[in-house]
C-alpha cells in the first residue's frame, strides 16, 4: 500500500474518532483512540516513535518523538488546538526530514469539522 491509500484509511479512521469523541480532548486520547482504528484495519502502527539525530558526528539519542507512524510510511501529528500555526507545520515537516519519509498529515482534533483540521506535508510542501 503506498502513502496516499495510506493516508486515505488514516484520514478516515480519524475522522470516525472525531465523530465518536468530539472536541476538547486530550492530544493523547485522540493519539491512541488513532492508533486502535487504524489497528484495527490491519495497520502497523508506531505509537510515540523516537527519533535521533546526528549533528556534526554527535548522535542526540532521543531528539523527538513522533505521535504516529503508519506502516513506516506516514507520520502522523496529532493537535488538539484552536488553531494550527507555522510551527506546527515545521515540527511534522522536521520529522519527515531527519526520519527520511515522504508523507506526514497534521490532524487537528480541536476543529469542528475534522476535515478542516488536517495538513498534508509531502516531500517539504504544505498542502492545505
Amino acid at each position: 500500500m503506498n502513502e496516499n491509500e495510506l493516508s486515505k484509511i488514516v484520514i478516515d479512521s480519524g475522522l470516525k474518532v472525531h465523530r465518536k469523541l468530539g472536541m476538547g480532548l486530550y492530544e493523547t486520547v485522540y493519539e491512541q483512540c488513532l492508533e486502535f482504528e487504524l489497528k484495527n484495519r490491519g495497520l502497523s502502527v508506531e505509537r510515540q516513535k523516537s527519533l535521533s539525530i546526528n549533528y556534526e558526528g554527535l548522535k542526540v539519542e532521543n531528539a523527538f518523538r513522533i505521535d504516529l507512524v503508519v506502516e513506516n510510511k506516514v507520520v502522523l501529528e496529532i493537535k488538539a488546538q484552536e488553531i494550527l500555526n507555522d510551527f506546527n507545520s515545521a515540527q511534522l515537516l522536521n520529522y519527515l526530514k531527519l526520519g527520511n519519509y515522504k508523507l506526514g498529515l497534521l490532524l487537528n482534533f480541536n476543529s469542528k469539522l475534522f476535515k478542516t483540521g488536517i495538513k498534508r506535508v509531502v516531500n517539504g510542501y504544505i498542502i492545505e
